[in-house]
């Protein structure tokens, strides 16, 4: 009776939060990413604790480094990319034209075996695929901007989120303290047993991953600037930062660097030169950066990430998206903990409970 009492309990709890979770996603977006910052930077703020400093010294040192070095990004990278933007939407017709006047020969050349049926079925797959693709696009767009919530995403960013960060990172440890006395006392052990676990997973993919993204960004944007390419700096900074999502970025980058590159370059070499940037990249990504930085044993298997950030975006926005990996590896943690009370139970071993 008191185990379905407990369990009663803790399930409207989860109700509950997905419920205001799910009402205020419109509003939460500020208040979540001054939160990850602040889980971020946690490490950061203990080794200066370490070293001396008060948790407020080191927060304000901390987080003032953190703004001052976002708005020098900005200011130096912001300009470059209003450039690359205005380019690209003023020459983006030019691009189409050349691209597909590079592209027409090669489906000539691959029509010209098929014979009248299946020509026009392919057209027409074609055709619907495109049409498919910029409906797609539009209302991506159209859901960005819709009620101006781009703008006010962007405005609470930069206002709010800082100070969100701020006073997370300052009471970071006095917070958590206070979670801690409050577990069930029963269970306070196995508890803490399995949000060490839960911390270790999400520290190794998040920050492990934010540092593989920056790097691989900076490698792109450099990489395919120096090729020659237009929009280098666009589509390098993109592939980068979208890395945290296994395969897109990679894929997404490739096809577009290398199409407009085709599009761009007369020659073939520069277009053999971008493909070649992409695949340093990824060598440098599967072999290097992932492993040394993220590690292999992180319990985050890249169909679950992907599904938790799809699923994540489609329920709560951009939020959702924000808590997609840190749920996943609570999920994943509390799976493979019941998974393994499941194998020593007696359910699986059979017998009794009184036997177990």
């Amino acid at each position: 009776m008191a185990a379905t009492r407990s369990t009663t309990f803790w399930v409207a709890g989860a109700v509950v939060a997905v419920a205001a979770l799910f009402l205020l996603r419109s509003v939460l977006l500020p208040f979540v990413a001054g939160m990850a910052v602040a889980y971020f930077l946690d490490p950061l703020a203990d080794r200066l604790e370490k070293a001396g400093c008060s948790r407020t010294l080191a927060t304000v040192i901390i987080t003032g480094s953190f703004v001052l070095f976002a708005l020098a990004v900005m200011l130096v990278v912001a300009p470059l990319l209003a450039e690359q933007i205005g380019k690209l939407a003023a020459h983006l017709p030019d691009v189409v034209d050349a691209l597909r006047d590079r592209i027409r020969p090669l489906f000539l050349k691959l029509t010209s075996r098929l014979n009248a049926e299946e020509q026009k079925e392919l057209g027409q797959a074609a055709a619907s695929v495109a049409g498919d693709a910029a409906r797609w696009a539009m209302e991506l767009a159209r859901g960005l901007w819709s009620g101006g919530m781009a703008l006010v995403w962007l405005l609470s960013l930069m206002f709010i989120t800082p100070v969100v960060t701020f006073y997370m990172l300052r009471d970071w440890d006095r917070m958590t303290a206070k979670v801690n006395a409050w577990l069930p006392l029963r269970h306070a052990d196995t508890i803490r047993s399995l949000a060490r676990e839960i911390d270790r997973t999400i520290a190794g993919f998040v920050r492990g991953q934010a540092s593989v993204c920056l790097i691989l960004a900076l490698y792109y944007g450099i990489g395919l600037t120096l090729v020659g390419l237009d929009v280098g700096l666009i589509v390098g900074l993109t592939t980068g930062f979208l890395s945290f999502i296994p395969y897109l970025g990679a894929i997404s980058g490739f096809v577009a660097g290398v199409g407009l590159a085709v599009a761009q370059f007369g020659d073939w070499l520069p277009v053999g030169l971008t493909a070649l940037v992409f695949l340093i990249g990824q060598s440098l990504e599967g072999n290097i950066l992932t492993p040394k930085l993220v590690g292999e044993r992180i319990g985050l298997h890249p169909v679950w990430v992907m599904f938790a950030l799809l699923a994540g975006g489609a329920l709560f926005g951009f939020v959702g998206v924000l808590l997609a990996v840190p749920v996943a590896a609570v999920i994943g943690v509390l799976s493979r903990f019941a998974m393994d009370r499941y194998l020593e139970g007696p359910h699986y071993q059979g017998g009794t409970d009184g036997d177990a």
